[in-house]
């Protein structure tokens, strides 16, 4: 049978959002800040430090407010402009808490439950978890919907959670006997560099919580640093192959050709074009001299802006005021949907 439900016929609008935890790295550029400059471009955006996300876990005292600022100017040195996208801190907007209770009594239970990441972070001991952490995908589907967002740009690993907002949209949706009143997200993955994995293990994703500072490329490292680590990447004993069929099996040299395109704009075919054959002791030098002279500018502007965190204050409060704006009439009217008393 056709569904013939309303379909949102509101704007297009992006949304994401990065957790202020740790420093952003290689694979948060390419995989996430890369296509955020790209989108605002073509996009209506809204970019948002996700501190409330962030306390899901524990957080040394009184180290989040500048971890938030920390963020907040990686994002603009990256290329985010505040004056073409909304950026601000989610903790700044009531919104996302608001609409993530009433989302906790929309979702159910088994939907949560299969979400793969609170496994993974919960580890063995899952009992002495936070609430928070169970629910966070609840909040994500806050985070976007809040804003009626229709587009993120996510990673492959959280395709499952956006999946989780749209089942939430779409029986809240039809819960309150709303067609079309929340847009159900679409996700944002095309392009190189969609997923970026560690320099010390190709199967694992480049992560900010890994023990080993080599398995990543910091947007605050120097020169030396970065040729210091791609020098010292897991690789294997062969050489470049000529085309990207060779390269499956292969994880770690797959990484590293394909974080060579996405720095360079070029495909893999044409990077193994020019290094087939060769050893890792001529591709190496040539990935580190891409790497560092893409990151470089970029690691200056970061610099000179956490050098002004009165301005990073400034720039959070603007956005917050214009993220506001945007979510707050959409809550009028789901408080109105939801049928609670009104003064």
């Amino acid at each position: 049978m056709t569904d013939t439900t309303p379909a949102y016929t509101g704007p297009e609008r992006v949304f994401s959002g990065i957790q202020p935890t740790g420093s952003l790295h290689l694979g948060n550029y390419l995989g996430a800040l890369k296509k955020f400059v790209d989108l605002q471009d073509t996009h209506d955006c809204v970019f948002c430090v996700v501190d409330l996300h962030a306390i899901t876990m524990p957080v040394e005292k009184g180290v989040l407010a500048d971890q938030t600022r920390q963020i907040a100017a990686a994002f603009m040195a990256c290329g985010i402009d505040p004056a073409k996208s909304v950026m601000y801190a989610q903790s700044s907007v009531p919104a996302h808490v608001e609409l993530a209770w009433i989302f906790n009594c929309v979702a159910r239970m088994g939907w949560v439950e299969r979400m793969t990441q609170f496994k993974d972070k919960a580890g063995k001991d899952s009992e002495r978890a936070s609430v928070g952490l169970f629910t966070y995908p609840v909040l994500q589907a806050a985070d976007i919907l809040a804003y009626k967002a229709t587009h993120v740009p996510v990673g492959e690993d959280q395709k499952q959670h956006l999946e989780l907002s749209r089942d939430i949209a779409d029986r809240f949706n039809r819960e309150y006997d709303v067609p079309g009143f929340f847009p159900l997200p679409e996700p944002l993955i095309k392009g190189p560099g969609a997923r970026i994995m560690s320099l010390k293990d190709g199967t694992k994703k480049m992560s900010k919580s890994d023990p080993s500072d080599l398995s990543r490329i910091n947007l605050v490292d120097d020169s030396d640093t970065i040729a210091r680590k791609i020098r010292k990447a897991t690789t294997d004993a062969g050489v470049i192959p000529e085309t990207a069929e060779e390269l499956k099996g292969r994880p770690e040299v797959e990484n590293l050709v394909g974080i060579f395109a996405a720095l360079t704009g070029r495909g893999v075919e044409s990077i193994l074009g020019e290094f087939a054959g060769q050893g890792f002791g001529a591709f190496k030098p040539a990935l580190a001299d891409v790497t560092v002279a893409h990151l470089a500018p970029i690691t200056a502007r970061y610099r000179d802006i956490l050098a002004d965190p009165a301005e990073i204050d400034r720039t959070l409060a603007r956005g917050a005021q214009q993220a506001n704006a945007i979510a707050a009439p959409i809550m009028d009217d789901v408080r109105r949907v939801v049928g609670f008393w009104r003064p």
